[in-house]
């Protein structure tokens, strides 16, 4: 009986999800928000009805997998050749500096040194999802090479956080083994989804293409399987092991068929994700220590601020004010970094909280922001 309320919780949290972000984009706003204030009216924090939220976070967490599975075939590694170079150096630049004003100033509220390299990595990250979804809407204002340096920008940045979450990962859980042996861990799990992702998935995908049942099957179980061994048998964060298996399959042309096919169930699980990000804000934590809503929100602001800079810098071809704000928002890679920070002790509920709370505005108000521009004719 338990099974059956839990399924019947789901399916009605799913559709006045659904509702929501239909009403929402009637108002004009993105449906995120109305994903978002679903997940805060359901949570533990709020008044009134309290859904189950392990059993939601697990759908959202198979979301994550295939959310970020389906942005690492968005990265093809061969088409990074054609980008302009200077977005290549800007990035890497960004999420380093971000990062680093974030731990000063995460130090200079008494932070030690792990807390505050994690605190300034949540905030150096985009949302690719966000992005990506901005980049495809009918009410988007944007223009090609605004939407190709969006894309761009952020799934690089998920690239740069899969080495930096590696390193940060030692720096947090320094008994877990040498890091000689950590980063081995990692290249052997890049060999390892190589070596799968390259010769063994592409000819089933080929096999079962004239059965689009079993080429849809075959395309989410080895998202899962793949990014599960990462997690199970080398130690990768499951998330960023979905996003390497993504990214090594986009070298196959049939990469881009099983996208398309595992794009619907990406959508589905996405609404999930973002309901589950609005179940966790904490007000109460918020409201006991206010200063780090305030910290994400202001790194935030400054991220976007020194995005439209580089790109001025390095001449990136885009609307560079546009880009920045398409770009200020906390992302998905960011949960990944806050529970290697709330796992190790270091991160306390108040700063995650904040960091949670951080995340469902600025995602909110980038996706509104990001229209405010005037739409290139």
């Amino acid at each position: 009986m338990s099974e059956a309320v839990s399924i019947l919780e789901i399916g009605v949290v799913l559709l006045v999800a659904a509702v929501a972000g239909v009403l929402s984009r009637r108002a004009g706003l993105p449906a995120v928000v109305g994903y978002l204030l679903v997940g805060l009216a359901v949570s533990p924090f709020t008044p009134g009805y309290v859904a189950d939220r392990d059993r939601i976070r697990l759908f959202a967490d198979v979301g994550v997998v295939l959310l970020l599975f389906e942005v690492g075939i968005e990265l093809d590694l061969r088409s990074l050749a054609k980008e302009p170079r200077g977005i290549l150096l800007a990035v890497p630049l960004q999420v380093v500096m971000v990062t680093a004003l974030g731990m000063a100033l995460a130090m200079a509220l008494g932070s030690d040194a792990p807390a505050a390299v994690t605190l300034g990595l949540v905030a150096a990250l985009s949302s690719s999802v966000v992005v990506v979804n901005v980049s495809r809407s009918r009410m988007r204002t944007t223009d090609v090479p605004t939407e190709r340096a969006l894309v761009v920008w952020a799934i690089l940045q998920d690239a740069v956080t899969l080495v930096a979450a590696t390193f940060l990962a030692l720096l947090l859980t320094p008994g877990s083994g040498s890091p000689v042996l950590v980063l081995a861990k990692v290249l052997l799990f890049v060999l390892f989804a190589a070596l799968v992702q390259l010769w063994a998935i592409p000819p089933l995908l080929a096999w079962s293409r004239s059965m689009p049942d079993s080429f849809l099957v075959v395309a989410v179980s080895a998202a899962l399987a793949i990014a599960g061994a990462g997690a199970v048998v080398f130690d990768v964060p499951v998330a960023l092991a979905a996003f390497v298996a993504g990214v090594l399959f986009s070298a196959r042309p049939v990469a881009r068929e099983a996208r398309r096919e595992v794009l619907p169930f990406r959508d589905l699980f996405a609404v999930l994700f973002f309901v589950a990000v609005g179940s966790l804000v904490d007000p109460a934590a918020i409201g006991r220590e206010p200063l780090w809503l305030a910290f994400f929100v202001g790194l935030v602001v400054a991220k976007s601020l020194l995005v439209s800079a580089l790109a001025a810098l390095f001449a990136v071809p885009a609307r560079r004010w546009q880009l920045g704000v398409g770009l200020g928002q906390i992302g998905e890679f960011s949960f990944v970094v806050l529970g290697l920070g709330v796992s190790a002790g270091v991160v306390s509920a108040g700063q995650s909280s904040g960091a949670l709370a951080a995340a469902a505005v600025t995602i909110a108000a980038s996706a509104i922001l990001v229209r405010a521009f005037p739409k290139v004719r």
